[in-house]
């Protein structure tokens, strides 16, 4: 899936957390951030510390790559 804003990626978050079956709560606590952070990122807030992202995606099993868009 490409992703190429946060919105996106809050949603991708959202679905792959929901898939697992995981509540806010229980992905927050694995991830060590709190629900609210993470309701914001979910939202697509754009204020999200990339440190904290890279941690919920490491407990969700995803990654990021980068690539060259052809910009």
């Amino acid at each position: 899936m490409r992703v190429r804003t946060m919105a996106e990626l809050g949603a991708l978050m959202r679905a792959t957390r929901e898939s697992a079956g995981l509540t806010q709560v229980e992905l927050a606590q694995r991830a060590r951030v709190s629900r609210e952070w993470l309701v914001k990122v979910e939202a697509g807030r754009t204020s999200a510390e990339m440190p904290r992202v890279m941690d919920v995606l490491a407990e969700l099993g995803l990654g990021l790559d980068v690539y060259d868009l052809g910009n």
